[in-house]
């Protein structure tokens, strides 16, 4: 087993030049105004996991340098590529100028969703999540190609925003890897 210890895991500068010769893989990330700011740090870390080509911070979500970010983070802020839209739709707008035959998911309890391993996931594709209580906006729903969500089979109705998040991440690697 590999054990890092705090100074491993927080590398505080990132090399540039290392950082240019990633292969990054087609997917946006958009926080359509995500709150909690360990949750912020917490979806860079999987950003970074999964070489997700963009985070897209949403309205109210707080941006870098913020210092519960760059800790939950563990500096992967400075890794991954992000960038502050004013709305989830602004940063929909972006990501399909620059790709366009990118799917929008949207990851969210709605009577149009389907559970998350029924989808059919490939590259480009953008990923939104919402608000802790309030979920993805009603505007970014409908303009959405597609509604995922996590079955829920206890008590509790709904999972953490980046736990779902990284729950859907790996799903899209496992099929996406196994499709090429």
């Amino acid at each position: 087993m590999i054990k890092l210890n705090a100074k491993q895991l927080r590398i505080t500068e990132p090399d540039f030049e290392v950082k240019k010769t990633f292969k990054k893989n087609s997917i946006y990330v958009i926080l359509d105004n995500v709150l909690d700011t360990y949750n912020v740090g917490a979806i860079f870390r999987l950003a970074d996991a999964v070489a997700a080509e963009k985070v897209y911070l949403c309205g109210q979500t707080l941006t870098p340098p913020n210092h519960k970010i760059k800790k939950a983070s563990v500096n992967t802020w400075q890794w991954v590529d992000w960038e502050y839209a004013t709305s989830a739709i602004e940063a929909i707008a972006q990501v399909k100028s620059q790709k366009s035959k990118v799917k929008i998911i949207a990851v969210e309890q709605d009577k149009r969703s389907v559970p998350f391993y029924k989808a059919k996931f490939e590259f480009p594709l953008a990923l939104v999540v919402g608000h802790e209580s309030e979920g993805v906006s009603k505007d970014v729903l409908d303009m959405a190609d597609a509604i995922i969500e996590l079955p829920m089979w206890g008590i509790n109705k709904s999972l953490n925003v980046m736990v779902s998040l990284g729950i859907v991440l790996y799903e899209v690697m496992r099929t996406v890897d196994n499709e090429q």
